[in-house]
C-alpha cells in the first residue's frame, strides 16, 4: 500500500514537473519569438547600439544620432552645423535591410537554445551607408566660415611721396582641405560630433602691380622734372609690364609708338649683342674680352667702333641695326661710328622718331626707346635663364644660354655708383649700361640707364631715359633715377611684418 502511494506521488510530481517544463518552454518560446522581432543584443548599425529595438525604433535612433548638429570650433568662434548643410544623407533602408537579413538568417532553434542559456548576444555591426556633397560642404566652409572668421593677410601699400611700401602683415585663413576631412569624419561618427578646425598662416602677396606704377609716377612728379622722361619696367617672373612717359609733367601716350630718345652709350648693349651674333659662338680672345670690358665698364667709344668694324668693316653700325630689326626692335638703331667726323651711313626713320607731339632732339646717329632697350635686356635674361626668347629663336647658330649669360656678366661690370645703381642696396647685382650726352656747349640734356636688376624678392628690368631742352643737372638725374630704382626694389623686397 505504501509502495503504491509512493509511486503515485512520484508520478504526480513528474507530471507536474513535465507540465511546468512545458509551460516554461512555451513561455520562453513566446518570449523568444517576440524577441526575434527585435534586433539581437549586441547588434549595432553604423556604430549605434540597436539590440532589443524594433526596426522602426532603430531607424528613429539612427536618425536622432546622425542628425545631431556638429559642434564646430574655429579659433574663438563656436557654432553648430547641421549635417544637411553638407548634403549628408543616410541610406537607412539598406542598413535596416542588412540588419534584418542578419536577424532572419540565424537558426530559430539554435537561437532559442542560445536564448535559454543566456548566450543570445550577437556581435554584428552593420556599417554606415551614407553620402554627402563635398561641393556643398566646401561651399559652406568658404562662404559661411572662412568668409566670416578668417583674418586675411594685408599686402603692402605704397607710402605716398616716398619710395617705400608699408610692411605686409600675415593672416590666418581656414585650411579648407583639412576641414573637409575632419567634418566628413565627424559626420560619419555616432559619437565624435565635435570638430576643431585648423587655420593656416597666410602670407600676403606683393602690392598690386598698379601701385608700383603709381608710386614711380609720383616720384617723377615730386621731383618736378619738367622735361621728357620715359620709363619701362618688366617683372621677369610674370612678364607684367609698366610703361609710361611724361612731357613737362603731363602724361603722354606710349602707344602705338613709344617716345624716342638719343641712345647715347646704352646703344652699346645692341652692339654687344650684335658682336656675339656675328661671332657665331667662336671663342673670345683675351684682347676681344678686354675691348668689350672697355666698352661696357669704361664706356669708351673706340672699343665700340672696333667691335662694329669686326662685325663688318664698312657697314658695322647698319648690321647692328639690321640684327635689332630681326628681333623686332624697330626704333633702335646706330647709323654711324662714334669717332668724331664719322659720316652718317643712313638716315633712318622709325615709328618713334616720326611722332610730332613730343620732341627730344634725338641724335640721328643712334636712337632707341625705353621699351625696346628694356625688351632687349629682358630677352637676354630669358635666354640666359630659360634658354628662350627672340634672340635664341632668331639666331640659334650664334646664341645659346651660356653666351647670353656671358653678355649679362659683361653688363654687370658697368659700375658707376650713379643713376639706377645709386638707388639699390649695396651688393645688389645689376647688369646695365648707362649713358649721357655732353653737347658741344658743355651742357648735358640726355641721361639714360637700362639694366637687369636681381633681387631676393624677384628680378626685373628697368629702363629710364630723360631729356630736357635746357639742361639736366647731374644731381637731379642721380636723385631721379635712384628714386625710381629704389621704388622698384622696395616693391619686390618689402620686409614681412611679424
Amino acid at each position: 500500500m505504501k509502495t503504491r502511494s509512493l509511486e503515485l506521488v512520484l508520478r504526480t510530481t513528474s507530471i507536474l514537473f513535465i507540465l511546468l517544463a512545458i509551460v516554461l518552454t512555451v513561455f520562453s518560446l513566446v518570449q523568444y519569438s517576440r524577441q526575434r522581432e527585435r534586433y539581437p543584443i549586441g547588434m549595432t548599425i553604423a556604430g549605434v547600439p540597436v539590440g532589443g529595438l524594433t526596426p522602426q525604433e532603430a531607424v528613429d535612433r539612427l536618425l536622432r544620432v546622425y542628425n545631431t548638429p556638429l559642434e564646430i570650433r574655429y579659433g574663438d568662434a563656436v557654432f553648430q552645423m547641421s549635417p544637411e548643410m553638407a548634403g549628408f544623407q543616410m541610406d537607412v533602408e539598406s542598413m535596416i535591410a542588412a540588419a534584418d537579413q542578419v536577424r532572419k538568417e540565424s537558426s530559430f532553434w539554435q537561437g532559442f537554445w542560445n536564448y535559454l542559456w543566456g548566450q543570445n548576444i550577437v556581435r554584428v555591426d552593420i556599417p554606415l551607408r551614407a553620402t554627402l556633397s563635398k561641393e556643398r560642404l566646401r561651399e559652406y566652409l568658404v562662404n559661411e566660415i572662412s568668409a566670416r572668421y578668417d583674418e586675411p593677410p594685408t599686402p603692402p601699400q605704397p607710402v605716398p611721396g616716398s619710395t617705400t611700401f608699408t610692411p605686409p602683415k600675415p593672416g590666418r585663413v581656414l585650411d579648407v582641405e583639412n576641414a573637409l576631412l575632419l567634418i566628413e569624419q565627424a559626420l560619419r561618427s555616432p559619437t565624435q560630433r565635435r570638430v576643431e578646425l585648423v587655420a593656416r598662416r597666410a602670407l600676403p602677396g606683393r602690392a598690386d602691380f598698379k601701385f608700383l606704377e603709381i608710386l614711380l609716377q609720383q616720384n617723377i612728379l615730386q621731383m618736378n622734372f619738367d622735361g621728357v622722361i620715359g620709363v619701362y619696367l618688366q617683372d621677369l617672373q610674370s612678364g607684367n609690364e609698366i610703361h609710361f612717359a611724361y612731357d613737362r609733367m603731363q602724361a603722354i601716350p606710349v602707344q602705338p609708338a613709344d617716345v624716342v630718345f638719343t641712345a647715347a652709350s646704352t646703344i652699346k648693349i645692341p652692339i654687344l649683342v650684335a658682336f656675339f651674333i656675328a661671332n657665331r659662338k667662336a671663342p673670345l680672345s683675351p684682347q676681344i674680352e678686354a675691348r668689350i670690358l672697355d666698352m661696357i665698364h669704361l664706356s669708351e667709344n673706340p672699343p665700340a667702333d672696333d667691335l662694329m668694324n669686326r662685325i663688318d668693316p664698312l657697314r658695322g653700325p647698319l648690321v647692328v641695326t639690321e640684327f635689332m630689326r630681326r628681333i623686332g626692335l624697330k626704333n633702335t638703331f646706330i647709323a654711324g661710328y662714334f669717332a668724331p667726323g664719322s659720316p652718317l651711313l643712313a638716315r633712318i626713320t622709325t615709328p618713334a622718331n616720326s611722332r610730332t607731339d613730343v620732341w627730344t632732339d634725338p641724335d640721328p646717329y643712334n636712337q632707341t626707346t625705353p621699351l625696346e632697350m628694356g625688351l632687349l635686356l629682358a630677352d637676354l635674361y630669358q635666354c640666359a635663364t630659360h634658354g628662350s626668347g627672340s634672340l635664341i629663336a632668331v639666331f640659334p647658330e650664334s646664341i645659346d644660354k651660356d653666351i647670353c649669360q656671358k653678355m649679362i656678366d659683361f653688363l654687370a661690370e658697368d659700375r658707376i655708383g650713379k643713376l639706377l645703381e645709386a638707388g639699390l642696396p649695396e651688393g645688389t647685382r645689376i647688369a646695365h649700361k648707362h649713358g649721357w650726352v655732353t653737347d658741344v656747349d658743355g651742357v648735358i640734356r640726355n641721361y639714360s640707364d637700362a639694366g637687369l636688376i636681381y633681387t631676393p624678392g624677384g628680378d626685373f628690368v628697368l629702363s629710364v631715359y630723360a631729356y630736357h631742352p635746357v639742361q639736366i643737372l647731374d644731381d637731379t638725374a642721380n636723385v631721379l633715377f635712384a628714386r625710381l630704382a629704389s621704388t622698384a626694389y622696395n616693391y619686390y623686397n618689402v620686409p614681412l611684418q611679424p
